[in-house]
């Protein structure tokens, strides 16, 4: 029966005489064309604007080319050192006194001191120092006896080994640098030493912050989205005003009146003085700490858990509690029972959202932080602006996007995320 509709569909023609079949398949082909089409110009855009940066990022964080295009001599010459164990010969100072030449010459020195300085702390005026003096050196006979006699340091193995590493233009230094590792002299990764170890308990305590943050506008935002599901429209409307008002609010301003409310001298101290439940001398810190950015950034991210959950309520209807409290449930069973399970693809769209903001939070952390309310997207911002250090904070970023990426997949395999639900 099947065949014999196939059949008759082959033999029909349309009006110009093309097979019917044929013309079904071209006009299905031009819409999908003209579906792509509309869509072309946002495609552009995310690529543009979204995909671009992030694979450059991703590109700087595994690739300097500083050390090869600037000593190109040096990086020929330590294929000569086989013997890790030994400084380098002859040829590889040799090289290194050209080249060195030249980059004082180009006046470059100061990019290779800069780059070495970041993988080596101390290393950058060692450099300079050295290149300024090099001219001066006639007839030299060995420039290893000349390099050491300049400054001790060129006759220690680790400076070189650092410099050696850095003539690959394709490395994983930044993100050895990035989880507190580095190579020893010989080549093995090991850790750091403790009292540079910063970056790992700076994505911990990021991802114990975000955790906390989202926690909180969850037991926040939950009776308030219930509040507003269950009230008479108008009433929940006008309370959806006072939910929305922060979004009409600048984030510099929000954040910079929690200074006014949490300071020492704050409003909330006065009270408390006040109230006489603290003296004026035992006063509370509040800000400048992790207090401070748990509390700005809770109030700040509360709406972005109160609508998805206010959206997901609203549609639960109220004959469900009714109908379950009928058959002898008590009101909080019937609520954790049947009504609660409901929310819960609110629950995970107010909970991913609100964390995937705040794991990437900067600028209330900059301003009411302090030393340790500081989270990693403040040290990606200093390496960007202050340090120069581009390669680091693309490392740092490119960690922090697995982090994102891994939880996303973590969620979607124990949840998934076509529970999730705004409305």
């Amino acid at each position: 029966m099947a065949q014999a509709t196939i059949d008759e569909l082959q033999g029909l023609t349309t009006a110009d005489g093309t097979p019917l079949r044929r013309a079904l398949h071209r006009a299905e082909r031009r819409a999908k064309i003209r579906a792509f089409l509309l869509v072309t110009p946002l495609l552009v855009f995310l690529a543009v604007t979204f995909i671009y940066p992030i694979a450059q990022m991703l590109w700087r964080s595994i690739y300097d080319d500083t050390i090869v295009t600037l000593l190109p001599n040096t990086v020929t010459a330590f294929k000569d050192w086989t013997d890790r164990d030994q400084l380098p010969p002859e040829s590889v100072f040799a090289a290194f006194a050209v080249d060195m030449k030249q980059t004082r010459e180009d006046r470059t020195i100061g990019q290779v001191a800069t780059r070495v300085n970041f993988e080596e702390g101390g290393l950058r005026s060692i450099f300079t120092r050295t290149a300024r003096h090099i001219d001066d050196a006639k007839n030299v006979t060995s420039w290893r006896d000349w390099f050491i006699q300049e400054n001790p340091d060129w006759g220690k193995l680790n400076t070189w080994a650092t410099i050696e590493r850095l003539g690959h233009a394709y490395s994983i230094l930044q993100y050895l640098a990035a989880t507190d590792r580095q190579y020893d002299d010989h080549g093995n990764i090991v850790m750091a030493p403790e009292e540079t170890q910063i970056y790992v308990p700076i994505f911990i305590r990021t991802l114990w912050m975000s955790l906390l943050v989202t926690l909180l506008t969850l037991l926040l935002g939950y009776p308030i989205s219930y509040f507003l599901a269950t009230l008479p429209i108008r009433t929940s409307n006008l309370l959806m005003i006072m939910v929305l008002l922060p979004f009409w609010t600048s984030l510099l301003v929000r954040t910079t009146s929690w200074i006014v409310i949490l300071g020492k001298e704050g409003v909330l101290n006065d009270i408390l003085v006040w109230l006489g439940l603290i003296s004026d001398d035992g006063r509370i810190q509040m800000i400048y700490n992790q207090t401070g950015t748990l509390v700005a950034m809770t109030q700040i991210l509360l709406p972005f858990m109160v609508l998805p959950l206010y959206s997901v309520m609203k549609t639960i209807s109220p004959s469900y509690m009714r109908a379950a409290m009928s058959l002898g449930a008590p009101r909080f069973l019937a609520f954790w029972k049947v009504y609660a399970p409901n929310t819960l693809p609110g629950v995970g769209a107010g909970a991913l959202l609100v964390f995937i903001l705040s794991i990437g939070y900067y600028i209330t952390p900059a301003l009411v932080g302090g030393r340790t309310g500081q989270m990693i997207s403040n040290f990606i911002a200093f390496h960007m602006q202050k340090s120069l250090n581009w390669g680091l904070a693309a490392a740092l970023g490119g960690i922090l996007l697995a982090g994102v990426l891994l939880l996303y997949a973590l969620y979607n395999r124990l949840v998934g995320v076509e529970k999730l639900s705004l409305g």
